[in-house]
């Protein structure tokens, strides 16, 4: 009767620790193919607010790592680009900014731009889709470049608006 309970035991547990067909092993790590294919174009930089930005030395530095981001494959070379990224942005954002383009304005789309990049990051690390964050700093990313057009193409002279001597 021992015996044939042993055996019983031992069937049952070879039996419940068998693979189902189907199931994935969660410590298998699989490379997750990423494609900026359908995500938004990125905004072209007027010449004007180009040649300011070309003297940026923080601001190249940080497209430079985003041309870097364009050029993933998969997540993991996501995660390395992005990991770049947020140390080029406080770069960025601790350093000088040109004093055309030092305004609220190019702040607040910076700002805009981290939160969406943070939020990218956490998706990467969680192992969630990465392509709606994506889009969306990509979106944040043409508005930030947008507001160097607008702010270029702004002859207004705020000083006789605001009446400031």
């Amino acid at each position: 009767m021992q015996k044939l309970l042993l055996i019983g035991a031992c069937f049952l547990m070879l039996y419940g620790c068998k693979k189902k067909e189907g199931e994935q092993d969660d410590n298998e790590d699989e490379l997750v193919f990423f494609s900026f294919q359908d995500m938004p174009k990125e905004q072209e930089v007027d010449p004007d607010a180009n040649e300011i930005l070309l003297n940026w030395k923080e601001y190249q530095d940080f497209q430079s790592s985003l041309n870097v981001m364009y050029r993933a494959a998969n997540n993991e070379d996501l995660a390395l680009a992005v990991e770049d990224l947020v140390e080029k942005e406080q770069a960025l954002q601790s350093g000088g900014y040109p004093e055309v383009f030092h305004k609220p304005q190019i702040k607040s789309r910076q700002r805009v731009f981290k939160t969406y990049l943070l939020k990218l990051k956490a998706s990467i690390e969680d192992r969630t889709d990465v392509n709606e964050p994506m889009r969306q700093l990509l979106t944040a990313n043409n508005a930030w470049r947008n507001q160097f057009n607008v702010i270029i193409s702004n002859k207004l002279d705020t000083k006789l608006i605001l009446d400031e001597n």
